[in-house]
């Protein structure tokens, strides 16, 4: 069976992967063990989302109805119900509900009464608490089938921590990602000197490494120096896989998906109040504004040094009429040039405008010239992808260590993903 859960934790606390590792070890003890764990990102684009998203779903054998009421009570032990935005969702199927629902809620959008259908056409134990929005990530986490697929460790807090800083060795974290690097990433953001892996909201998590495969996950936490954890948890996952992502084109995207996009710069980026920069791309008539935001950091010097010509694909999500960026390719450099009044051949000194049409004269020795000096600028950058650092990535965004996504004309592309 599978048993998916939602929507169990807000702004001021709790974790719906904490309550996935509990209930990990509360059903053995019901007779019920536990064969596989997974974290499900879902279209990150939600606006009713705490932070990234998550639902948990745990493959297991036994009594359905047994693992129906552990994992209810321990969402109602354990979910922040006080908050008016917390609204879990608990499904229990022996059937699955069909792929394609996983696949929506991933990178479209769900309803409620759409999930209760697919739950009650499979048979499925499922409950909603207040007003059950949840269930739409329960459903689609137990649906999920996922292609490709990376691991994340998580170690959670013991109780009498939670809401107190977090006491982790940072040394310890970068030696880590050094020592295990490429088969694990985003620990930390070397360049702008950020520890990553470990959150400042106020809920269980201690710190997560996220990376290719069980032992390296295990074998970079076995490096890191930190408060004792309650307990740890180990989970296939989505994240950093880019499967949140649909091949698109400007001029028919819509509003909360997120999409691959080739575009030709239309224009001088613009760096715009509180450092946030943006260029405007077109494609067969169409014109959208791709966005870097401050976070993004030194991402933004890529962004500033398109000019006019250069032809692109953009990666990111489609909010408010624009791509927030989180990938982006270069696939060809318009040539630069400057243009400047010519130099005086006899003066060797630089002429000025005589007037507009009338070329250019020296104000020394009254020399003409009819053409102007065009020096051709070297590119401050060179096709290939950049990407945004990893303090400022999505949780299902493929770091280009895993390799770039293929698109024609661009270079590096694996094909893997979903």
């Amino acid at each position: 069976m599978w048993i998916g859960i939602d929507d169990t934790d807000s702004p001021g606390g709790m974790c719906t992967t904490y309550i996935g590792a509990v209930l990990v070890r509360e059903l053995p003890r019901s007779g019920i063990p536990v064969s596989a764990v997974r974290l499900v990102r879902l279209n990150p684009n939600v606006i009713h989302k705490t932070r990234g998203n998550a639902a948990v779903c745990l493959e297991a054998e036994g009594d359905p109805e047994t693992a129906f009421a552990v994992a209810c009570r321990c969402v109602e032990a354990l979910a922040d119900f006080a908050a008016p935005d917390t609204n879990p969702g608990v499904v229990v199927c022996e059937t699955r509900p069909p792929q394609d629902f996983y696949e929506r809620a991933l990178r479209d959008f769900c309803g409620i009464d759409e999930a209760r259908a697919l739950l009650d056409a499979v048979g499925a134990r499922y409950r909603g608490y207040k007003n059950r929005r949840g269930l739409i990530g329960a459903t689609a986490a137990v649906a999920s089938v996922l292609p490709d697929c990376t691991y994340e460790l998580l170690t959670y807090r013991k109780r009498e921590n939670w809401g107190t800083p977090r006491r982790v060795d940072r040394e310890s974290v970068f030696g880590a990602e050094e020592a295990t690097y490429p088969h694990t990433w985003d620990s930390v953001d070397r360049e702008n000197d950020v520890l990553v892996c470990v959150p400042r909201t106020p809920d269980p998590v201690l710190f997560g490494i996220r990376g290719e495969s069980p032992e390296w996950v295990r074998k970079a936490r076995s490096r890191i120096r930190s408060e004792e954890p309650a307990c740890e948890q180990v989970f296939v996952t989505n994240q950093g896989t880019d499967a949140h992502l649909i091949p698109g084109t400007i001029g028919g995207l819509a509003e909360g998906r997120s999409y691959i996009i080739p575009g030709t710069v239309a224009g001088e980026p613009e760096t715009g109040p509180g450092g946030h920069v943006s260029v405007l791309l077109e494609d067969r008539g169409g014109t959208i504004r791709a966005m870097a935001y401050e976070p993004t950091k030194g991402f933004r010097d890529v962004v500033r040094a398109l000019i006019p010509g250069d032809t692109v694909v953009a990666v990111g999500s489609c909010r408010k009429g624009s791509i927030n960026l989180e990938k982006l390719c270069v696939r060809t450099l318009a040539e630069a040039f400057r243009i400047r009044p010519p130099v005086c051949v006899a003066c060797r000194r630089r002429m000025t405008s005589a007037g507009r049409g009338k070329g250019y004269k020296c104000r020394v020795c009254g020399a003409r010239a009819t053409e102007p000096e065009v020096e051709r600028i070297e590119r401050r950058i060179a096709p290939g992808w950049y990407e945004v650092p990893p303090s400022a990535r999505r949780h299902l965004a493929r770091p280009l260590v895993r390799g770039a996504p293929a698109w024609p004309g661009c270079p590096g592309g694996d094909g893997g993903g979903d």
